[in-house]
């Protein structure tokens, strides 16, 4: 038997339902009557009456239940010892940054980040890469997600993605073979579904930085989602980063650029104040993972 088990046999106690209790401990009803069964059965004597409307428990029940409440009483007496003798970190954090990027990267980060220092509220938004810089500039947030960082600027890598070709699978280029890639050069030729995903990194940017202009721009979508079907229909071809991808790809042919081109993901403070004490555990633990 662990802590779940006896803080459930409380939970019961208290409700005076298994159903009840379940939910009040996070476990499914069906969980929590396997648990009790499997105390019991360990145990080797019946600690709650089921009746049709009520858990009751029985005299030895009520025995076992004042000692786990001693027992889960103390267990909470060291847990507060330990925090009163370590002090605890606390304040907020404010972080910016555009969803597919927080959903990919920072997530996990952020949930071991509470795990660790739970005295600190991390509150998050879903912007646009512009609206970081805005919200950066105005002080309004600690941390912000941004594009491509400038050397000049501290930064807190958190990944890179490549961009990718993605073509109508009928498509002259696309006839190529398996493992054969696209030159930026020849693809800036073709009729173009210019994407955005709501970021001044795009495929109009990225040849910019290296000369190049795109020649027939059919239509211009801020959604990825949108490219995809417009290229499915002949529309153009188009270039996104390879997070975006579809996972159903019927219709399309993905190719890699034959000299690779790639996107970073990082995260900076402010530009006005250091980072406060809250912020700067989290870029520490970023870091050193």
């Amino acid at each position: 038997m662990n802590l779940m088990h006896w803080r459930l046999l409380v939970a019961v106690a208290d409700h005076g339902s298994i159903t009840a209790a379940a939910g009040h401990v996070g476990m499914t009803q069906s969980a929590a009557s396997q648990a009790m069964a499997g105390m019991e059965a360990t145990l080797g004597a019946q600690l709650f009456t089921r009746e049709p409307r009520k858990t009751l428990p029985t005299a030895l029940g009520l025995s076992v239940i004042e000692q786990a409440r001693v027992m889960l009483g103390a267990l909470q007496a060291i847990r507060s010892t330990v925090d009163e003798a370590r002090p605890m970190l606390r304040g907020t954090i404010r972080i910016a940054s555009f969803p597919m990027v927080l959903a990919t990267f920072l997530t996990p980060f952020l949930q071991r980040f509470r795990q660790l220092y739970p005295g600190i509220d991390v509150t998050t938004l879903d912007v646009t890469d512009n609206e970081v810089l805005t919200l950066l500039e105005a002080d309004l947030i600690d941390l912000g997600v941004v594009l491509n960082p400038k050397p000049e600027r501290q930064a807190t890598i958190l990944g890179r993605d490549c961009w990718m070709a993605v073509l109508p699978t009928n498509h002259p280029l696309a006839q190529r073979p398996a493992d054969a890639s696209v030159s930026l050069e020849e693809l800036f030729e073709q009729a173009f579904v210019l994407a955005t995903g709501g970021c001044s990194a795009n495929a109009r940017s990225l040849g910019a930085a290296v000369g190049l202009t795109l020649r027939d721009i059919r239509v211009e979508v801020r959604e990825w989602s949108s490219a995809f079907s417009l290229v499915r229909e002949g529309v153009g071809v188009t270039l996104v980063p390879e997070m975006a991808l579809p996972v159903e790809r019927q219709g399309l042919r993905v190719m890699p650029l034959t000299a690779p081109r790639y996107r970073e993901f990082a995260l900076v403070g402010s530009p006005n104040r250091p980072p406060s004490a809250a912020a700067a555990a989290l870029l520490k633990m970023l870091a050193e993972r």
